[in-house]
């Protein structure tokens, strides 16, 4: 017989999801973030990192 959708044999999609990321943790250690840098809202810290902050960080060298 086969398993139907409704059989509790068969894993929910939320179960299994979470049991897959619970493996993959298992084997690969940490995991990764649900999202990624660039999905994520700026920091405020970063967009006033303009010129003035480039050149604080230029070795006097290179003046």
């Amino acid at each position: 017989m086969t398993p139907q959708p409704g059989d509790s044999d068969t894993p929910r999609p939320a179960e299994r999801r979470a049991r897959d990321a619970a493996r993959l943790a298992r084997i690969f250690g940490e995991t990764l973030p649900d999202t990624t840098r660039d999905e994520r809202d700026d920091d405020p810290a970063d967009r006033d990192r303009g010129d003035d902050w480039w050149r604080s960080q230029r070795p006097p060298h290179h003046s």
